[in-house]
Protein backbone atom coordinates (compact mmCIF):
# COMPACT_ATOMS: atom_id res chain seq x y z
CA UNK A 1 0.00 0.00 0.00
CA UNK A 2 1.10 3.35 -0.99
CA UNK A 3 1.42 6.71 1.68
CA UNK A 4 -1.15 8.34 -0.73
CA UNK A 5 -3.72 5.15 -0.06
CA UNK A 6 -2.88 5.35 3.59
CA UNK A 7 -3.33 9.07 3.61
CA UNK A 8 -6.78 8.73 1.68
CA UNK A 9 -8.00 5.89 4.52
CA UNK A 10 -7.39 8.64 7.28
CA UNK A 11 -9.55 11.75 6.46
CA UNK A 12 -11.92 13.91 8.43
CA UNK A 13 -13.93 10.86 9.80
CA UNK A 14 -11.41 9.31 11.73
CA UNK A 15 -10.04 12.98 12.94
CA UNK A 16 -13.68 13.03 14.13
CA UNK A 17 -13.27 9.69 15.99
CA UNK A 18 -10.68 10.47 17.56
CA UNK A 19 -11.09 14.06 19.14
CA UNK A 20 -14.85 12.87 19.95
CA UNK A 21 -13.37 9.78 21.87
CA UNK A 22 -10.50 12.09 23.33
CA UNK A 23 -13.31 14.47 24.60
CA UNK A 24 -14.93 11.78 26.53
CA UNK A 25 -12.01 10.12 28.02
CA UNK A 26 -10.55 13.56 29.12
CA UNK A 27 -14.15 14.64 30.86
CA UNK A 28 -14.32 10.99 32.46
CA UNK A 29 -10.82 11.58 33.84
CA UNK A 30 -11.37 15.11 34.93
CA UNK A 31 -14.76 14.06 36.92
CA UNK A 32 -12.51 10.95 38.01
CA UNK A 33 -9.83 12.46 39.62
CA UNK A 34 -12.38 15.14 41.00
CA UNK A 35 -14.07 12.26 42.55
CA UNK A 36 -11.28 10.10 44.12
CA UNK A 37 -9.88 13.28 45.61
CA UNK A 38 -13.02 12.89 48.24
CA UNK A 39 -12.52 9.36 48.51
CA UNK A 40 -14.89 8.10 45.64
CA UNK A 41 -14.59 4.68 43.30
CA UNK A 42 -11.74 5.28 39.95
CA UNK A 43 -14.54 4.17 38.04
CA UNK A 44 -14.33 7.41 35.76
CA UNK A 45 -11.02 7.12 35.48
CA UNK A 46 -10.83 4.02 34.06
CA UNK A 47 -13.83 4.37 31.97
CA UNK A 48 -11.51 7.26 30.63
CA UNK A 49 -8.52 4.67 30.56
CA UNK A 50 -10.68 2.35 28.75
CA UNK A 51 -11.55 5.07 26.12
CA UNK A 52 -8.13 5.58 25.42
CA UNK A 53 -6.77 2.42 25.02
CA UNK A 54 -9.20 1.05 22.62
CA UNK A 55 -8.96 4.24 20.17
CA UNK A 56 -5.04 3.42 20.39
CA UNK A 57 -5.80 -0.33 19.22
CA UNK A 58 -8.34 0.96 16.74
CA UNK A 59 -5.71 3.21 14.99
CA UNK A 60 -2.19 1.33 15.61
CA UNK A 61 -1.12 0.33 12.56
CA UNK A 62 0.42 -3.08 14.01
CA UNK A 63 -3.81 -4.04 14.67
CA UNK A 64 -4.77 -3.07 11.59
CA UNK A 65 -6.13 -6.62 10.99
CA UNK A 66 -8.30 -5.96 14.10
CA UNK A 67 -9.41 -2.93 13.21
CA UNK A 68 -13.13 -3.97 12.86
CA UNK A 69 -13.28 -5.91 15.71
CA UNK A 70 -11.84 -2.77 17.32
CA UNK A 71 -14.23 -0.79 16.34
CA UNK A 72 -17.26 -2.79 17.69
CA UNK A 73 -15.59 -3.10 21.06
CA UNK A 74 -15.20 0.74 21.17
CA UNK A 75 -19.05 0.92 19.85
CA UNK A 76 -20.21 -1.53 22.73
CA UNK A 77 -17.70 0.16 25.32
CA UNK A 78 -19.50 3.58 25.02
CA UNK A 79 -23.24 2.51 24.22
CA UNK A 80 -22.33 0.47 27.90
CA UNK A 81 -21.37 4.08 28.85
CA UNK A 82 -24.74 5.21 28.16
CA UNK A 83 -26.51 2.89 29.61
CA UNK A 84 -24.36 2.61 32.81
CA UNK A 85 -25.29 6.50 33.35
CA UNK A 86 -28.76 5.80 32.80
CA UNK A 87 -28.82 3.30 35.17
CA UNK A 88 -26.47 4.85 37.89
CA UNK A 89 -28.89 8.61 37.48
CA UNK A 90 -31.52 7.52 36.75
CA UNK A 91 -31.26 9.25 33.14
CA UNK A 92 -30.49 12.26 35.03
CA UNK A 93 -30.76 15.36 32.76
CA UNK A 94 -29.99 18.13 34.83
CA UNK A 95 -26.74 17.88 34.63
CA UNK A 96 -24.76 19.84 31.68
CA UNK A 97 -21.70 17.93 31.70
CA UNK A 98 -23.19 14.74 31.52
CA UNK A 99 -25.61 15.94 28.80
CA UNK A 100 -22.25 17.40 27.09
CA UNK A 101 -20.59 13.93 27.07
CA UNK A 102 -23.41 11.55 26.33
CA UNK A 103 -23.99 14.18 23.22
CA UNK A 104 -20.55 12.75 21.94
CA UNK A 105 -21.11 9.77 22.98
CA UNK A 106 -23.65 9.38 20.58
CA UNK A 107 -21.61 11.30 18.31
CA UNK A 108 -18.89 8.95 18.70
CA UNK A 109 -21.20 5.56 18.15
CA UNK A 110 -22.33 7.66 14.74
CA UNK A 111 -18.81 8.16 13.36
CA UNK A 112 -17.91 4.27 14.35
CA UNK A 113 -21.00 3.12 12.61
CA UNK A 114 -20.19 5.19 9.34
CA UNK A 115 -16.38 4.38 9.54
CA UNK A 116 -17.41 0.87 9.61
CA UNK A 117 -19.92 0.64 6.57
CA UNK A 118 -17.00 2.41 4.38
Amino acid sequence: MTTTQKTAQFGALQIAIILLTVATAVIHLVLGVSILRIGGPPMFILNGIGYLALLFALYLPQLRKYQNFTRWALIGYTAVTIVAWAVITGFDLTNPTAIITKLIEIALIACLFIEGRK
